[in-house]
């Protein structure tokens, strides 16, 4: 399945798929989507950019070992559920904060901290499984 199209085709839906996982990523609140489905999209393109190109070309273009993502990942969730209980109210509550960015006031939150936390987990493991499968070479 390496053919010339497929291998001119994959860095375009790789990053379309990158693009999608962020913005599913971003809406889970609201709407159906979230970390964990962003994270599936996410690992799913870097699976097709490495049967394009080889697991050495997406450990090139990752900046970080996949387990080191998964990792700060789970930190980050942690952090964010430990936070609220360091504040004297139960364990994973969200917490909000509003700071001014260019004269525009973002809302950040504790549940979107964890959303992005599970993102990098499901992220770093699922690469890193998919991986190290097509590490393995078939005699």
């Amino acid at each position: 399945m390496n053919t010339l199209i497929f291998r001119t085709v994959a860095p375009f839906l790789t990053a379309l798929m990158l693009l999608f996982s962020i913005f599913v990523l971003l809406r889970g609140h609201n709407e159906p989507g979230g970390g964990f489905i962003g994270g599936l999209i996410a690992a799913s393109a870097f699976a097709i950019y490495g049967i394009a190109f080889g697991v050495s070309a997406v450990r090139r273009a990752l900046w970080f070992h996949p387990l080191s993502v998964a990792g700060a990942g789970l930190l980050l969730a942690t952090l964010s559920g430990l936070l609220s209980a360091l504040l004297g109210v139960p364990f994973m509550t969200g917490l909000w904060i509003y700071p001014q960015l260019l004269g525009v006031e973002v809302p950040l939150s504790t549940v979107m901290s964890f959303d992005v936390g599970v993102y990098l987990v499901v992220v770093g493991a699922i690469t890193s499984i998919a991986l190290a499968l097509e590490e393995r070479e078939i005699d």
